[in-house]
């Protein structure tokens, strides 16, 4: 007999869980918005692909990611906020790609700008994706072949793409009207910056060294490994809902099927830019209503902007080894968040929470 009569039953909380994973939320974004987002990825695609470098097109599309930073603010709101989320990931490839000839100082640099990132965008509240792509950018940086003849090409590549998705959502502001409300004042959140610095702290330490873990076990571009550990782990510090975990995990174990089917079938180059647009499309479109879909979709298009070049090798192995590396990262990920849940344990590594006054 339960002590509260009014208390659901251990069943019917459960079947209300479930139902709140196949919630479909109402679209927050213009329909129109995911088109936009798979033109500035797609653009510097087909540009390099008309001029004989998909591999380089592909670098500025990783740039044309920063679209999905725009808010829906009025116009001037909106481009300072692009301007100053281009300037952070061109910052953060630039240190991935500078760092990569070295797995210590690549960790290290990763663990510094997950934490740098995760300490911003919690104080400033910045809607998903968050710090999610600054870590990506970071990390594929770093598995890029280090070559520092090419180091200024590669990131103004990245900074081209920037650009260009600058002016579209500009342009596209215009065509599309000043509708949007204003822009809110900035709130700083009820905790102090001291009270986030021990938690960025511990996430910042095993990003970075679930990345110096994957180099040492010798796994081929390992960059999924600190990926999935951030995922883990900014779920557990921003207090997520448990759902958005199960999502995460579902979906990736979906989008690496569909990874793998992308990859065995005969693409050529002009076919694989029309995938990476198709791709952005849906997760532009589900992301704000079911994020267990988007990340279906957003699997398969990391891994392709990140192993464009390995469209020939074989999917087997490319679907295997990226598994192994999410399962990897989700596991160091699981350890840091019981970590950042046990306050001793963060006593006894010297970080302590202020308490609240």
């Amino acid at each position: 007999m339960r002590a509260n009569p009014h208390e659901p039953s251990f069943g019917r909380r459960l079947w209300l869980h479930a139902l709140s994973l196949l919630a479909w939320k109402p679209a927050t974004r213009p329909w129109h918005f995911p088109v936009l987002a798979s033109l500035c990825v797609g653009i510097p695609a087909l540009t390099g692909v008309a001029v004989g470098r998909f591999d380089a097109g592909v670098l500025g599309s990783i740039g044309g990611l920063v679209i999905l930073y725009m808010p829906h603010t009025p116009v001037p709101h909106r481009m300072v906020t692009l301007a100053v989320s281009a300037l952070g990931l061109t910052a953060c490839f630039a240190l991935g790609v500078a760092t990569g000839f070295n797995p210590y100082l690549s960790a290290a640099t990763l663990g510094l700008v997950t934490a740098l990132v995760t300490l911003v965008t919690r104080y400033f509240a910045l809607p998903p994706p968050g710090s999610f792509f600054f870590v990506l950018v970071t990390a594929v940086a770093g598995t890029l072949p280090f070559d520092p003849a090419a180091l200024p090409a590669h990131v103004g590549l990245f900074v081209l793409g920037a650009i260009q998705a600058c002016l579209l959502a500009f342009f596209y502001s215009l065509l599309a009207g000043n509708r949007a409300p204003a822009a809110p004042p900035h709130r700083p959140p009820a905790q102090p910056v001291a009270a986030l610095v021990p938690d960025v702290a511990v996430i910042g330490a095993f990003v970075g060294g679930s990345l110096l873990l994957a180099q040492s076990l010798g796994l081929h571009n390992p960059y999924w490994v600190p990926i999935s550990c951030a995922a883990i782990m900014q779920g557990a510090t921003f207090r997520a809902v448990w759902h958005r975990q199960v999502h995460r995990i579902a979906g990736t174990a979906i989008g690496m099927g569909l990874t793998w089917l992308i990859f065995s079938l005969p693409f050529n180059a002009w076919g694989l830019v029309a995938v990476i647009m198709a791709l952005n499309f849906l997760v532009e479109f589900l992301v704000v209503r079911h994020y267990g879909l988007a990340v279906i979709f957003i699997t398969p298009l990391t891994v392709l902007l990140a192993e464009a070049s390995a469209m020939n090798a074989s999917p087997d192995q490319l679907v295997l080894a990226r598994m192994l590396d999410i399962v990897l990262g989700s596991v160091i990920g699981f350890v840091g968040g019981g970590v950042l849940h046990h306050p001793e344990l963060l006593r006894a590594l010297g970080l302590r929470r202020p308490r609240a006054e």
